[in-house]
């Protein structure tokens, strides 16, 4: 641990900016149901969509589901023990399992599941976190990583209140860096009727109460699951706000413009991540949370202005029209570490954000990003 007004020499990029981020997390059935037949699918079936769709998707993190969106749970075991070793070891997305929740019989084969697969996955999401055994969930399920997989994360769902007034708790250990809003669950418990449109407002206050928290704790919040499905997804060479703008409106439905207002809404109150439903919903909210090269390009500029004028830790200076103090500066170095924390920053721009954690205390490194350990 370093003092407050310590200096860092060397950044280690793991420990002081806490790995990369979940981002997009697309939901994906190990074995599909065929509403058309009337039918699951075949071992074979299965195994043949996982290597033409799964293996070149575009979200940040490939969530494999064996809770409440898994009917065939011993066969998607099975496909994915067969599967998840044939993943190219050096994928641009994290692969992480839904588990089942704590110490349920479902949950005990889940984890023979993850120790015989330990090496290919990088988090487990824990279901129902801490409604029947609090945050022992977490301390128990954390210590039995360290003999499979030290390497591997926890991402703990908050389903119900319960879970939420208990959050300081589980957000206690280092293993956990990210923590859902399961929204859909979480309504229920309370009794709140949501509305696809406005399940933003509907749960805002208990949205803001886990965002505070874990803030004070140092880790993200993964935003809510939509339930609209828009008909066509935006093409992926549309990633500026302007032609994200023009896309919408000229071939956007009402699904998806409700879809990625909601990701451009959650992306703006700081979370880290948003879970998906359905492929047409990953680049439209890839766009909202990923800052583009526009404005990685401009933040990049306001640094190397506060730097030249001697301002980063003090000072005002004009941008563009704009007077702009540290505060500006610490939201300029957060756009640029948010892009690398998904995967979408140059490395001149990441040689230049570290040399700018370098030119700043400790203490102003954890007030702009919590996320590591320094």
């Amino acid at each position: 641990m370093n003092y407050k007004h310590d200096y860092l020499t060397h950044i280690d990029e793991a420990t002081v900016l806490g790995g990369p981020w979940p981002g997009i997390q697309l939901y994906y059935p190990p074995v599909k149901y065929s509403p058309a037949q009337g039918v699951y699918e075949t071992m074979e079936q299965a195994a043949e969509r996982m290597r033409r769709h799964a293996h070149k998707t575009p979200a940040n993190t490939l969530l494999f589901d064996l809770e409440d969106g898994c009917r065939q749970k011993e066969m998607s075991r099975a496909l994915l023990r067969q599967e998840l070793p044939k993943f190219d070891p050096n994928r641009k997305f994290q692969i992480a399992l839904r588990i089942n929740p704590f110490r349920t019989p479902e949950y005990e084969k889940d984890l023979e599941l993850i120790r015989d697969c330990a090496e290919f996955i990088d988090v487990i999401i824990l279901a129902k976190a801490g409604e029947v055994y609090g945050a022992a969930e977490i301390r128990d399920l954390s210590a039995w990583l360290v003999g499979v997989n030290s390497q591997i994360t926890i991402q703990p769902i908050f389903e119900h209140p319960r879970s939420l007034k208990l959050a300081a708790d589980i957000m206690q250990y280092d293993t956990v860096k990210h923590v859902v809003f399961g929204i859909h669950d979480f309504s229920k418990a309370m009794a709140i009727h949501l509305t696809p449109e406005n399940w933003i407002h509907e749960l805002r206050t208990y949205l803001h109460l886990l965002l505070m928290e874990a803030r004070i704790a140092g880790k993200g919040v993964i935003g809510g699951v939509e339930v609209l499905i828009n008909k066509n997804a935006m093409p992926t060479d549309y990633i500026e706000p302007e032609d994200v703008r023009r896309w919408l409106d000229l071939h956007g439905d009402r699904e998806s413009k409700i879809v990625h207002a909601h990701a451009v809404e959650e992306a703006q109150m700081g979370l880290t991540g948003k879970q998906v439903i359905h492929p047409n919903h990953i680049h439209l909210c890839k766009v909202a949370f990923t800052p583009s090269p526009k404005a990685i390009a401009r933040n990049v500029a306001i640094l190397k202005a506060a730097i030249d004028a001697d301002a980063l830790l003090g000072g005002a200076i004009r941008f563009e029209g704009e007077m702009l103090d540290p505060p500006m500066f610490g939201k300029a170095l957060q756009t640029l570490l948010r892009a690398n924390a998904l995967n979408a920053l140059a490395p001149e721009d990441k040689a230049f954000a570290l040399d700018v954690l370098k030119r700043l205390p400790v203490q102003v490194i954890r007030e702009n990003w919590p996320y590591g350990r320094v």
